[in-house]
């Protein structure tokens, strides 16, 4: 690059001698000449922000199908749709009629093998039984101990609770309703806090790192911004995308985000807080040159070539070829030619070129 720019310098001082032997001296524009009415603004230090805008959706922080974990006939429905429910509310009751009578029946089977085990104990003790007598009560006691805790555990299943606070979805019962474990009863959506996923593409990973902010617009709500931290890079890449999954978590105490939404994301790579910015239309292209027309304190033109960076709205980044302070022609540049004496206008009235 510093080739190029050296080559693209020789060449201009080539075309700005020639002009100047055309004109018949070296020490300017000769007399006379009309001066080129330009508009010029100034090269300044700013912060610039390196964003890229990508195109992600808006998760749910959980999100579940509700179901059963046995069969049965729902008794109780105790949740509305759209309302809010608390983790361990109750939120089905299924009929339990035949499932508690179970459970009394273990539990006395339980304390016959219980009573009958301590006998057992005692005998053994005293050696009056075999060793095969005592194991095999030991373990009746212990079969019946297991079917008690099981024939509980299903009871317990007859209530169905919210396995966290969250939003209940459309109800997909009714009361009366047979229902098996692979029917859906609600959907559970937790939105207190979203996520936003989005596939970043490869050439962008080195600069993206957990803790990251995000900044988001969802077309529900045009004129408002949101903003997230991200809390996951993906340690993959997709082979046939060459993007990894990022994601960011965002506060939404409001609900007003809802999962599905897609979100217009920037994310900011990398801040440089002195960078030079001039403004987009000095730049202009001559085959592989990059360069601007600068405004010098003799109020005649300059082309000077330039490196640029970022391109941000309505401004371009200079990396090479300019300095804090120095003037560049944003309008006029068409009439212009190395050497050609201007009339500047930036925000005041123009100054007519020093004699």
């Amino acid at each position: 690059m510093e080739l190029r720019l050296a080559g693209v310098l020789f060449l201009v001082v080539l075309l700005a001698l020639g002009c100047q032997k055309k004109q018949g001296g070296a020490g300017g524009p000769p007399m006379g000449a009309f001066a080129v009415q330009v508009v010029t603004a100034p090269v300044r230090t700013e912060p610039v922000v390196e964003t890229v805008s990508l195109v992600g959706n808006v998760m749910a922080n959980e999100i579940i199908d509700l179901t059963s974990e046995t069969d049965g006939i729902v008794k109780e429905i105790r949740f509305g749709e759209g309302t809010p429910v608390k983790k361990g509310d109750v939120l089905v009751i299924l009929d339990d009629t035949k499932l508690a009578p179970q459970v009394q029946e273990a539990e006395a089977q339980l304390q016959l093998a219980r009573t009958s085990f301590e006998r057992v104990k005692l005998l053994f003790r005293d050696k009056l039984i075999s060793q095969q007598e005592y194991d095999t009560a030991a373990a009746t006691y212990s079969a019946n101990e297991a079917s008690v805790d099981l024939k509980r555990r299903m009871l317990r299943d007859a209530r169905i609770l919210a396995p966290f606070s969250g939003i209940a979805g459309a109800r997909q019962i009714s009361p009366g309703q047979v229902i098996t474990r692979s029917t859906r009863i609600t959907q559970l959506v937790d939105l207190d806090t979203v996520k936003v996923e989005v596939a970043v593409p490869e050439r962008y990973l080195s600069q993206v790192q957990e803790g990251q902010k995000v900044r988001f617009r969802v077309a529900a709500f045009p004129k408002d911004t949101f903003e997230g931290e991200v809390y996951f890079v993906s340690p993959q890449l997709d082979p046939n995308t060459r993007t990894a999954l990022v994601k960011a978590r965002i506060a939404n105490p409001s609900r007003r985000l809802r999962g599905g939404m897609f979100a217009n994301l920037e994310l900011s790579l990398q801040l440089r807080d002195a960078a030079l910015v001039i403004p987009e239309s000095a730049v202009f292209n001559n085959g592989d040159a990059t360069l601007v027309f600068l405004a010098t304190s003799t109020n005649t033109a300059m082309i000077q070539p330039v490196r640029t960076g970022l391109r941000l709205a309505g401004k371009v980044e200079v990396l090479q070829g300019l300095a804090d302070g120095q003037s560049v022609v944003t309008e006029g540049l068409q009439k212009l030619r190395p050497g050609a004496p201007i009339m500047t206008r930036s925000n005041g009235p123009a100054t007519a070129p020093k004699p």
